[in-house]
């Protein structure tokens, strides 16, 4: 009577060492992707409109892009504290920014801030973005002002 052949190998095969390496590597990637994604998971920063920030009940604390027009007759300055509303038209979020704003920042004007809702339902922003052209307002803001009915391209040449 003879043996099955996985009994008579005391060892593996060069093919079945290779594949488990292979395997192994493939465990090894999977689990340092996970482990990256899982870390950056809190990092990852989206835009909203401030409707948007309304209907999905953005959570206070939560970082986030908050995109629109700076409502016009809303800017105060008290030396490096700002306070702004940015409105889509549907709605609108008094925002509050200690800092020097960027050059190209006025009422009217679109604007992205980051930073995070507060638990009174007010926006404190860590960073305001502006870009070089003074036409500049981001795509999603003009789709969110486009559905809100307030787009104004003659005010921003795009």
């Amino acid at each position: 009577m003879s043996m099955p052949a996985a009994i008579r190998k005391k060892g593996w095969s060069r093919k079945q060492k290779r594949l488990a390496v292979i395997a192994g590597l493939a465990v090894v990637v999977a689990l340092a992707t996970t482990l990256v994604l899982v870390a950056l998971r809190d990092q990852i920063v989206f835009f909203y409109s401030p409707s948007d920030v309304i209907a999905r009940d953005v959570a206070p604390g939560h970082p986030i892009r908050l995109g629109g027009m700076v409502k016009d007759g809303t800017w105060t300055r008290s030396g490096q504290d700002n306070t702004f509303t940015v409105t889509d038209g549907g709605h609108d979020i008094v925002a509050h920014y200690t800092g020097i704003l960027p050059d190209l920042f006025r009422e009217g004007q679109g604007v992205v801030a980051e930073g995070s809702m507060t638990p009174e339902g007010g926006f404190t922003a860590t960073n305001v973005l502006a870009k070089h052209d003074e036409n500049y307002i981001p795509k999603e803001v003009v789709e969110a002002l486009k559905a809100q009915g307030e787009w104004r391209p003659e005010a921003t040449g795009n």
